[in-house]
């Protein structure tokens, strides 16, 4: 199975009751093609990096999806077709996550300690060093 993010973002006057719908929507379109939806995070009201359509804030709602990748084509289509929706992004997450564990693992692997050596001499004979 793939993971996905898909983020969007929704005007500012959009009540909250119509963004509920459309994340239930999209989760029944995510279930229904063998999918599921993992997580949704409501991050709210920020403000744009830029100006979109004459609007300066919008809320933002992110979703973690987990599937074969077809579910993202819909979610993305029925974000296309949504007034409110201002913008969206759909990102593949799960090699990202693969290399990220990869070098977690390296990391570790570099920082375990390592085995002291007891002699502080460490193969020196310390009378002909003197000579």
């Amino acid at each position: 199975m793939r993971t996905f993010e898909l983020m969007f973002i929704s005007s500012p006057n959009t009540a909250e009751d119509e963004i509920n719908k459309l994340t239930s929507q999209l989760d029944q379109a995510v279930t229904e093609r063998g999918g599921k939806i993992s997580k949704i995070e409501p991050w709210g009201r920020r403000k744009l990096a830029y100006r979109i359509d004459k609007f300066d804030e919008g809320i933002y709602t992110l979703v973690h999806i987990e599937g074969t990748g077809h579910e993202i084509a819909e979610a993305e289509r029925r974000l296309r077709v949504t007034d409110f929706v201002i913008r969206y992004l759909s990102v593949r997450t799960d090699e990202d996550l693969k290399r990220a564990a990869k070098v977690k693992a390296k990391r570790k692997n570099n920082l375990a300690p390592r085995p002291v050596e007891d002699d502080f001499d460490a193969g020196f004979d310390v009378e002909e060093d003197m000579l």
